[in-house]
């Protein structure tokens, strides 16, 4: 079974690899990364992430799941 991983960690290794914390409506954080292109994550807030959700959010950020093992 592969690691869980909470939304606040989530949330804290984007911060490290440069987005910005845009807003959050409802349940849901809004995180962008400028530049060529423009990357927007969306983070279910509050909660354990499901792998298939990490999964989605890995393919928003361009992010390997390495960036996350490492924290």
């Amino acid at each position: 079974m592969p690691k869980l991983y909470s939304s606040k960690f989530i949330a804290k290794v984007l911060e490290h690899e440069g987005f910005i914390f845009i807003s959050q409506k409802g349940s849901h954080m809004k995180f962008r990364k400028t530049g060529s292109p423009t990357l927007t994550v969306i983070v279910p807030a509050g909660k354990e992430i499901p792998y298939g959700t990490f999964r989605s959010i890995l393919r928003q950020s361009k992010l390997s799941e390495e960036n996350f093992k490492k924290k």
